[in-house]
């Protein structure tokens, strides 16, 4: 194995409390020199605050900790940079309207005699930095029009630049597409070959198992243990991270699908940069059925969440909800329609992060008896209670219960936030969109169950998903989606990875067997 057997990162005994929550309880973590060491728990195991305090943005309550055998006191960002720790933070931390260089080199930019800032010297030094490590990157390019892969090797060259030979990854492929996570793990084992100490938070076992050398496993605050991550299975990962046996795959019963809920037609929809992102769209969802949308990033879905949820106008074609015409219909009226939508980005459209929990369960229904009167006050004792109801029905942990903000919780947990408050109301529709994005094991079982449950109850279920194993998984119906089209449609059972991934790549089925018909 990779690394040497000397430790070169000692975490003994860590304590953090934040109120109503202690976040880590008596955590060791010890890492060996050279090595790619993987941080693996459930949302909310305390995996980003035991990094954050290594990395100097919050200091313990006790334990202390070691870097090459020798205590250290890291109270700030600036302590760990002087140690040759660096972090690339889940929501990266650049300047939009900068260059490549001026984002990596800010706060260590090169001068001239003059004391102006030597550009060229800089794209000179971040260009050669870039061809080192294979990282690929133009010094020139402005932040805002490069990719979120691209800007996250940009991330990782600000932490090279200021000579940090221990790395934090936190939650590293959250945001990036397949192909970006398989360059990415390609670009961890040549910082590792170049004797880089490097740490990832994650919950996703297949990337520890193609990437790391050991794990150590949290759960609810404390340590479980550390493993050889060539001596174990993800079964196994995933017992000691949850605490019980996961399945990962779905029981699913057959569908029994009803009368049509949503019918879309002709959809034809203009992006963001004035050309059609659908055209000549058509799909149908039946009561009582999973129908999901394949594709790779960027053919439309994101596209066609938002104009079925009215964030987009329609150029051409009719969206059917429930037998009326919501083409034209305002948000409010499609929910009051029977539409509930589990949106992509939870924190831009799913919550209000700086409200109370109980506040966001209610963003639907506040007009509603009992939540207000008939002056339209609130009724907060109301509100609390049915926020306590859903927290205990739908296993949401908040450490302040109702009274907890939002922006405070965990990705699981806001995720099962929005679910409790779209099921709540029975739609007839439920439109889902990255479900699990960004989830551990424990909640996507959880949130897979929920989906079927609603099916089984006789909701129709659009799912819109880059998780091919997900849309195998849960769908009875698969819809391939490629340039902003619909290239066929096939049944659960003639579904397999190769016949869909090649009509994720525009090449339709045979005419014969298509399945897009109920026999």
């Amino acid at each position: 194995m990779p690394g040497s057997a000397e430790p070169v990162i000692e975490m003994v005994d860590i304590v953090k409390i934040f109120p109503g929550i202690i976040a880590n309880d008596g955590v060791c973590l010890e890492v060996r020199a050279g090595e790619i060491h993987a941080l693996l728990g459930e949302n909310g195991a305390g995996k980003s605050t035991l990094m954050s305090i290594l990395f100097g943005l919050y200091e313990s309550e006790r334990g202390y900790i070691k870097i090459r055998g020798q205590e250290v006191k890291i109270r700030n960002p600036n302590d760990a940079v002087g140690l040759g720790i660096g972090m690339v933070h889940q929501h990266f931390k650049l300047v939009h309207n900068f260059t490549v260089t001026e984002n990596i080199v800010l706060g260590l930019e090169p001068r001239s005699p003059w004391g102006n800032l030597d550009i060229r010297t800089a794209e000179g030094r971040v260009g050669a930095l870039s061809r080192t490590y294979g990282l690929a990157v133009n010094p020139r390019d402005r932040i805002e029009n490069i990719t979120v892969g691209m800007q996250q090797r940009v991330e990782i060259l600000k932490v090279l630049y200021r000579n940090a030979d221990i790395l934090i990854f936190d939650e590293p492929t959250s945001v990036l597409t397949p192909q970006e996570i398989d360059e990415l793990l390609g670009i961890l084992n040549r910082l590792r070959a170049e004797g880089k100490t490097i740490l990832i938070i994650t919950h996703k076992l297949k990337e520890i198992k193609a990437a790391a050398d050991r794990c150590t496993v949290l759960r609810r605050g404390k340590s479980i243990g550390t493993v050889r991550v060539a001596d174990t299975n993800e079964q196994d990962l995933a017992e000691m991270m949850v605490g019980r046996r996961v399945s990962f795959r779905p029981d699913k019963k057959p569908s029994v699908p009803g009368d049509q809920v949503l019918m879309i037609e002709n959809l034809t929809v203009i992006g963001s940069k004035g050309v059609p992102a659908l055209r000549d769209l058509s799909l149908e969802v039946r009561a009582g059925e999973v129908v999901g949308v394949a594709g790779v990033d960027g053919n439309g879905q994101s596209e066609l969440v938002a104009v079925i949820a009215g964030l987009l106008p329609v150029k051409a074609g009719r969206i059917i909800l429930n037998g009326r015409d919501i083409t034209r219909e305002s948000i409010r009226g499609r929910n009051e329609t029977g539409m509930g939508l589990v949106p992509e980005d939870r924190y831009r459209h799913g919550l209000i992060l700086d409200f109370r929990l109980d506040e966001n369960l209610i963003l639907k229904n506040y007009r509603r008896r009992p939540y207000s009167n008939s002056l339209g006050f609130l009724r907060f004792p109301s509100i609390i209670k049915h926020a306590e109801d859903l927290i205990a029905q739908f296993d949401i942990r908040a450490g302040n219960g109702p009274a907890t903000t939002a922006r405070s919780m965990s990705g699981g947990n806001q995720q099962k936030a929005i679910i409790a408050r779209e099921i709540e109301n029975s739609p007839a529709l439920l439109v889902v969109a990255q479900p699990t994005r960004g989830l551990d094991v424990g909640a996507i079982e959880y949130i897979h169950r929920r989906i079927l449950d609603e099916r089984d109850k006789g909701r129709g279920i659009l799912l819109i998903s880059f998780e091919l194993d997900e849309i195998l998984g849960l769908c009875d119906r698969i819809a391939a989606l490629s340039k902003g089209t619909i290239v066929g449609v096939l049944r659960a059972e003639e579904a397999e990875e190769r016949r869909i991934g090649a009509m994720m790549a525009g090449i339709a089925p045979a005419e014969e067997g298509a399945g897009g018909a109920y026999g």
